[in-house]
């Protein structure tokens, strides 16, 4: 369909140019915007190729859905994101202090998934208790770390 748009545009501009009652200025200028268009489409087009072929290589981290406990009433919630593929919303209370709770849209990276809270730019990434350095999650197998101090395991 968008390159029946483009043959539409050059051929409308074709069509105009032709007409006796415009200047070859005018003509030319009609034609240069007509080509113009015509690149930005398939510009766009390819764009949008690139962008759908990178959400399907995303790394899948729908294992990782569900809900995950942290310490002191901390939880996060990872649902799929009808966005995409590799696309996640974390739904996160992530401190004691007030206001430190929302949602937020995660994406699949090689690391884990990628997400920004307030407290800035984050990485899930899959570990044990242990290396949550949590000293109530030591022993679990089963878990994610945000940062050293902050995880979440189910088991």
């Amino acid at each position: 369909m968008r390159l029946w748009a483009i043959g539409t545009l050059l051929a409308g501009a074709g069509a105009l140019a032709g007409c006796s009652e415009m200047s070859n200025e005018q003509q030319a200028a009609l034609v240069e915007n007509a080509v113009a268009n015509a690149q930005a489409i398939a510009e766009n087009v390819a764009a949008e190729a690139e962008k759908a072929e990178k959400a399907a290589a995303a790394p899948n981290r729908d294992a990782w859905i569900g809900k995950w406990v942290g310490v002191e009433g901390l939880v996060l919630t990872i649902e799929k994101d009808p966005s995409g593929p590799g696309r996640y919303r974390l739904t996160n209370t992530y401190s004691l202090d007030e206001g430190a709770t929302g949602s937020f849209a995660g994406s699949a990276t090689e690391e884990g998934i990628a997400f920004t809270r307030p407290d800035g730019a984050k990485v899930l990434r899959a570990t044990d208790g242990a290396a949550t350095g949590l000293k109530y999650l030591d022993g679990k197998k089963d878990c994610l770390t945000v940062t050293t101090g902050e995880g979440y395991c189910r088991d």
